[in-house]
């Protein structure tokens, strides 16, 4: 029997004014009416709806060809599985591949590779995620604090960055030749430390070194004093609030020891996080960019390449990065502490 899509509709309106999120409503809906009745993904994207003011969940009066009727249907079949094929949507509901197409373009769906993510979240990891996201939009809302934020991370930087690419050849031509890198490639780690403003301090490790706790105190000694002499505005009673992940060398005690030494306020951050770490999700990601199908030849030149990477950004670059940070905080929540891809 066909599902009656508007009357799913009003009964996730009515979970919505009792107060559920659309995981809870979805399941009680799919209790009473059978499994799968209702996806997930569609019963966030009427929440999301709801929350912007739009309480209307009358289908749209349709005029013309009926199978537009079916629009409704294929995006409940694509929410349900994003790796359906065109074709298998088209047998499913009668009609051709070409039509199903045609509304996932006006849809605004294409196709793309899946997105790893870093880690498979655990439900405590989901809702440690949702709750730190909650506190933190909450306080920003009540007293703005991104501009005190210093943000940090480590990211390797290798020095052959090229790729094997495809190349137009004649028949008969041979394909250009391309040195394959090491098994073990060159790389230097880069430390660095930044805010709405641009870049505070950064450092690059001598070869094949990375961090331990003992080290990286010693780069926060060398961040204080740079953020003194850069940002003397964060030296009064309010100070610096500091974020960085929760990588052992940044929890260790000793670590812990000196940022109250410091005086210095530590951001929540929710385990296995790069998605609301402004380093991962933008500084090291136009970074990466920048590197891309580029040979260095020598610790010199990688220092020669982020100093002009570094110069070249402007502030609106950093304070975007930073000013993200709502937007992700509310996505996350929406999204019941799912990855952001």
């Amino acid at each position: 029997m066909e599902k009656n899509n508007e009357k799913l509709r009003y009964i996730l309106q009515y979970y919505y004014d009792k107060g559920k999120n659309a995981s809870q409503a979805c399941e009680k809906i799919c209790a009473v009416y059978g499994e799968g009745t209702l996806s997930k993904s569609a019963a966030r994207k009427w929440f999301a709806r709801f929350r912007s003011g739009n309480f209307d969940v009358k289908d749209e009066a349709r005029s013309g060809r009926p199978l537009t009727e079916k629009a409704d249907e294929i995006l409940e079949k694509v929410q349900q599985d994003k790796h359906i094929s065109s074709v298998d949507i088209g047998m499913e509901l009668g009609i051709d591949h070409k039509t199903v197409l045609n509304h996932l373009h006006k849809a605004g769906y294409k196709k793309k590779l899946d997105v790893w993510v870093p880690h498979e979240l655990s439900a405590k990891n989901m809702l440690d995620r949702i709750n730190i996201c909650d506190t933190l939009l909450k306080r920003n809302e009540i007293e703005p604090f991104l501009k005190r934020v210093i943000t940090g991370d480590e990211k390797w930087i290798t020095y052959d960055n090229r790729k094997r690419q495809r190349s137009r050849t004649r028949s008969g031509e041979s394909s250009q030749a391309f040195a394959k890198p090491g098994l073990t490639p060159k790389k230097v780690m880069l430390c660095v430390w930044w805010d709405w403003k641009g870049i505070v301090h950064y450092e690059l490790l001598p070869a094949a070194q990375t961090i331990n706790s003992q080290l990286y105190c010693e780069q926060l000694e060398r961040l204080r004093q740079a953020i003194e002499r850069k940002r003397p505005e964060l030296n009064n009673r309010k100070g610096v609030v500091f974020h960085h992940d929760n990588a052992r060398p940044h929890t260790s005690l000793m670590t812990r020891q000196k940022l109250r030494e410091f005086g210095w306020e530590v951001l929540m951050h929710p385990p296995y996080s790069p998605d609301i770490a402004p380093s991962d999700y933008h500084l090291f990601r136009s970074l990466q960019n920048s590197l891309n199908g580029i040979k260095l030849l020598s610790r010199e030149a990688c220092e020669n390449h982020l100093i002009r990477f570094f110069n070249q950004k402007p502030q609106k670059f950093f304070t975007d990065g930073i000013m993200a940070l709502p937007e992700k905080w509310r996505n996350i929540v929406d999204n019941n502490g799912a990855y952001l891809v």
